[in-house]
């Protein structure tokens, strides 16, 4: 039995005894239950609307189809070209048969008309073949530039100040590897022996969105000359003390040193520079002094570094005549290399993998009159270098070691600090004594900077740019970190810029070759020239020696002859 009268909701299953009484249906005609009739007063209570307010659609309605069309299918055939049409009399493969056929057809005059009926049809054959893709993209390996004409500009965003009441200076800046919502500044006095009683050791870590006060406190053993985040854990700082010691901190672990260096092992001098190297463990770091030495360390083994180089230039090891090193250069497309820049203002190529001491000192390049303050490859170009110092900033080729190819005129202020735009490679940044930062683009423009900014009254010690090229920080003699937002032409990457630097660096490294090698003739020259009057004087010296014997011998004859007695 089924429940509903049109469709079957559930099926029960019943024996027929417990159903009961059979019902029995049959066709009747309809009777009227009830009837309301309509009530006027009912009718009083509805208010007719009048007007009354419709929507209607002006346009015509439409309909929406769907049409599948007729499939066409595709099919690749291969089609096996073979050579024939010879002429019966004509063997293919006797080569002087088929020269001598050819000569004989090329000059029948239905010859020419006939290739050209051909080659109608040859054409109209390739042209099937070459169909162009209207959608295809050309260019997707291009990245996208945009180019903006607004004129450089940068804007001051925070400003970070020592929260000590005796004032230090800001030697080093450092960002957070991730995400750059941090700066580490290392606070120190350089003035040596003139450092105030009672002047604090500590260096900060400081949120950018909070410049009151700094988020963790380094405490070091001694003032801390630089300091460094490791790019593989953000969690460990790298420091240089001023006393020479390596000291390394855990932020997980407080604001104690976690890994210090031993004192008998670590470097004579303030350390002036460290870099962490890009290892597999992200634990080795190597460190400078101007003590003359240039140490490697394992950050898990801190009591005494790995390898030690002397950056003695005579290569004869001896530490007495090493030139202090002040900057450090490593690029990790470059493994096996490393740049130090010293107090003479000496720039040192070094070979990390030699074999022997005096190996490890690959070449130099002289060019400044003071310290290398500062001393970074072009991240698009390694094997061209940026270099700070005395009143000039210099850009260098790794083929031309007698002279820099590129350079900035003298300023009145000495420059302290530099590095290069990390996303342009024509654009770096300086800062003075005069508390001026400086920003060059050689390709807009190279006698003079594109944007000079006042940043500070004091002195700028220290610059350091965020990975993005946006955010600039620099630190000051008094301890202030100012925080500055480049306007977005300077931190974009401007069209066909990679390829306009690449031919100014090719096209000044030709030049100060062609230079070089003029300057050698004219040495060689001279020294030939020299060498000649040399020769001259020594055959004049005899010359004149030989009529002086001779004036001697007479003078003595005529003497003697005076002094015979007369019998």
């Amino acid at each position: 039995m089924a429940a509903g009268a049109m469709e079957i909701v559930y099926v029960y299953v019943k024996k027929r005894s417990e159903f009961g009484k059979q019902c029995n249906f049959s066709d009747r005609q309809a009777e009227l239950n009830i009837d309301i009739p309509p009530n006027p007063e009912l009718a009083e209570q509805f208010v007719a609307r009048n007007p009354v307010d419709m929507g209607i659609q002006c346009s015509t309605s439409m309909s929406e189809h769907e049409a599948n069309t007729e499939r066409f299918e595709m099919e690749t055939r291969g089609v096996n070209h073979v050579e024939g049409g010879w002429p019966k009399d004509v063997n293919p493969l006797e080569l002087e048969q088929t020269i001598r056929f050819r000569k004989k057809v090329e000059k029948d005059e239905n010859y020419i008309n006939t290739i050209m009926q051909l080659g109608l049809v040859m054409e109209h054959c390739i042209k099937q073949n070459n169909a162009v893709n209207i959608y295809q993209e050309y260019f997707d390996d291009e990245e996208e530039v945009e180019v903006t004409e607004e004129a450089p500009a940068a804007k001051t965003i925070n400003v970070f100040r020592d929260p000590q009441d005796i004032k230090r200076s800001a030697t080093h800046l450092s960002w957070h590897p991730d995400g750059n919502r941090k700066l580490a500044v290392a606070y120190s006095c350089l003035n040596f022996q003139r450092a105030p009683e009672n002047m604090s050791q500590e260096s900060y870590i400081w949120d950018l969105e909070n410049p009151n006060r700094p988020e963790t406190v380094l405490k070091p053993s001694s003032a801390l000359v630089t300091l460094e985040y490791n790019p593989k854990d953000s969690h460990v700082l790298l420091g240089g003390c001023y006393n020479g010691q390596i000291a390394c901190w855990d932020t997980r672990k407080g604001s104690l040193v976690a890994e210090l260096s031993t004192i008998e092992f670590s470097h004579r001098d303030p350390v002036y520079a460290t870099i962490w190297l890009q290892s597999k463990t992200g634990t080795e770091c190597f460190s400078a002094s101007t003590d003359g030495q240039v140490m490697w360390w394992d950050i898990r083994k801190l009591s005494e570094p790995t390898e030690v180089v002397i950056m003695d230039i005579t290569k004869k090891e001896q530490l007495e005549n090493a030139l202090g090193a002040i900057s450090l250069e490593f690029e990790s497309t470059l493994p096996t290399k490393f740049m130090v820049g010293t107090e003479q203002g000496i720039v040192i190529s070094c070979n990390r993998k030699a074999k022997t001491p005096a190996e490890k000192i690959v070449c130099t390049f002289p060019g400044h009159h003071g310290p290398v303050y500062a001393l970074q490859r072009n991240p698009f170009y390694p094997k061209n270098f940026l270099t700070i110092g005395d009143w000039t900033a210099r850009i260098w080729s790794e083929e031309s070691r007698e002279s820099s190819i590129m350079w900035t005129k003298y300023h009145m202020a000495y420059l302290t600090d530099g590095a290069w735009s990390p996303v342009r490679p024509a654009v770096f940044f300086t800062t003075k004594m005069d508390g001026t930062l400086d920003i060059w683009d050689f390709v807009f423009k190279q006698c003079d900077p594109a944007l000079s900014l006042k940043v500070c009254d004091e002195a700028l010690s220290c610059l350091r740019v965020q990975d993005n090229g946006c955010f600039i920080a620099c630190g000051s003699q008094l301890g202030t970190t100012t925080l500055l937002e480049v306007s977005q032409g300077l931190c974009s990457l401007q069209r066909n810029e990679k390829n306009m630097a690449s031919s100014i660096f090719e096209r000044e490294t030709r030049r100060e070759k062609i230079l070089e090698a003029r300057h050698r003739e004219m040495r060689l020259k001279e020294k030939g020239k020299a060498e000649g009057r040399d020769d001259e004087l020594q055959e004049e010296e005899a010359a004149d020696l030989q009529e002086l014997v001779a004036a001697a011998e007479q003078e003595f004859c005529e003497l003697s002859m005076t002094l015979i007695p007369v019998n």
